[in-house]
């Protein structure tokens, strides 16, 4: 069996926990304390989160599309994979280690994605840029954390509040799509988001194709 071997480590936004970067072999994996955050061998979730949120746009031209959380890129992969030529992708990473490791160790992974023209890398709090506009985004995709019950940073549960949710459908375009990524399942936040005026669907997915971890997507669309 190949070792783990640490590549590199940073602080949390609020300096209280730490973040690991894993290697072994040719596969990566970002550790918070005892809970492994991602793996690059599980994509299937954060994958379809970005499919089903890019379907739900399809017919729209020059979509603005803002992900919430680099992570190992998966969803920006799928996603630039699903949108046109003339789509433009900006990605808001709040752990600047995270994007260092994107464009270094995790490179291979990343294949060359960071460098599509259609993508724009924000390192920051993907809230401050949901709260900048009115009406500017065609869907927005938060893979922020655990999802609604954070356990990196508390300071991205504002992101899953009603005011936040209040936000995001002020952010969003008629029609626009507000999907979100979590661990698992949470009525609470269902309810939150049909409070805030979304029509919401749940979506159970895989962690890794048919198998691996069960989790949930909502996929939450602002009327006309």
């Amino acid at each position: 069996m190949i070792p783990w071997v640490q590549l590199d480590s940073a602080r949390t936004p609020d300096g209280g926990q730490e973040l690991r970067l894993k290697q072994r072999g040719t596969e990566f994996s970002i550790m918070l304390g005892a809970n492994e955050l991602m793996n690059s061998r599980l994509s299937g979730s954060e994958e379809a989160l970005a499919r089903f949120s890019c379907e739900r746009i399809a017919e729209r031209k020059r979509p603005g599309i803002l992900i919430g959380g680099l992570g190992m890129g998966f969803t920006l992969r799928a996603a630039l994979a699903a949108l046109e030529e003339d789509a433009a992708v900006t990605v808001a990473e709040l752990v600047p280690a995270v994007v260092a490791w994107a464009r270094g160790p995790m490179s291979t992974i990343f294949g060359g994605c960071l460098d599509d023209p259609r993508v724009t890398v924000r390192e920051g709090d993907v809230g401050q840029l949901i709260r900048a506009q009115k009406a500017a985004w065609d869907a927005i995709l938060l893979d922020v954390d655990n999802g609604p019950e954070g356990i990196v940073y508390k300071g991205n549960d504002s992101l899953y509040d009603a005011a936040g949710l209040a936000a995001a459908r002020a952010a969003l375009k008629p029609g626009g799509v507000l999907a979100v990524w979590s661990q698992g399942p949470d009525s609470g936040f269902t309810r939150r988001l049909k409070q805030a005026g979304f029509a919401v669907e749940e979506v159970n997915t895989r962690a890794h194709g048919k198998r691996g971890a069960r989790h949930m997507i909502w996929i939450a669309a602002k009327g006309p």
